[in-house]
């Protein structure tokens, strides 16, 4: 009887751990696509930012980044940008897609200039802190909403 218990034991967690993934992959897939980045706050050279990317991610929070384009950028971003991002992303029990992203744009023209949002996604809205390093006048921070389209 005590290994029948503990097999159904080790069962269970096994499908724990499989609708995790499942549910996180799910998660995942519904948060990949296009979406609008809107940054309030920062000061001169380094206020008004905005933007739009397009990206899939996994259950992992890996993201593939397909699309990047400022809509509004100044000369902190001129051309030549880099992304990376993390999107970990679950559904709560309300199916609504929840989670935190780590987004960063590094500045090819000029060079050293790093914007880095970190948020929180609930639904089809990313919110959080942005803050822009760099140079003098590309160094700044504030708010941002993302939208996703």
């Amino acid at each position: 009887m005590k290994e029948v218990a503990i097999l159904l034991v080790i069962i269970l967690i096994l499908n724990g751990c499989s609708s995790t993934n499942t549910n996180a992959a799910a998660a995942a897939a519904t948060a990949s696509g296009s979406w609008q980045a809107e940054m309030s706050g920062g000061a001169g050279d380094a206020s008004g930012l905005s933007f739009i990317t397009a990206f899939s991610a996994d259950a992992s929070g890996n993201m593939t980044i397909t699309n990047f384009q400022f809509l509004t950028q100044g000369p902190c971003f001129v051309s030549g940008e880099s992304e990376t991002g993390k999107l970990i992303v679950t559904t709560n029990s309300n199916n609504v897609v929840t989670g935190t992203l780590t987004f960063t744009i590094n500045s090819g023209t000029p060079t050293g200039n790093v914007l880095t949002l970190n948020g929180t996604e609930t639904g089809t809205t990313i919110t959080g802190t942005w803050q822009l390093t760099g140079s003098n006048d590309c160094t700044s921070a504030g708010t941002f909403t993302m939208t996703q389209s």
